[in-house]
């Protein structure tokens, strides 16, 4: 498996509310046209409200690649730019974990 978990800041509250517009438009397409993802979510930090944090698992390092090279993933790396203050990347390994397998 091959994962990351990715930190985002957005810039104000409206961008927030745009980012979250985006990502909703972003999974939805992600849960149907790619099976090598096996997990892609969206959460909010509590108490703070301009970041979000994605965790995302693959099947394997070709199932992210095709992820990054599909439409929809595109659109959402260009049109977040506007919308964001930073963005933090952690490349994770699967160790082990309940409904996984390494």
């Amino acid at each position: 498996m091959f994962g990351l978990m990715v930190r985002f800041t957005c810039k104000d509250d409206a961008s927030a509310t745009a980012f979250d517009t985006l990502v909703g438009e972003t999974i939805e397409a992600i849960r149907q046209h790619e099976p090598g993802t096996i997990v892609y979510a969206s959460h909010r930090v509590d108490g703070q409200p301009l970041q979000r944090i994605f965790y995302e698992l693959y099947r394997d390092r070709d199932a992210f690649d095709a992820h990054e090279q599909t439409e929809h993933t595109r659109h959402f790396l260009a049109a977040r730019d506007e919308l964001l203050a930073s963005v933090e990347v952690d490349w994770v390994e699967l160790q082990s974990g309940k409904g996984t397998t390494p």
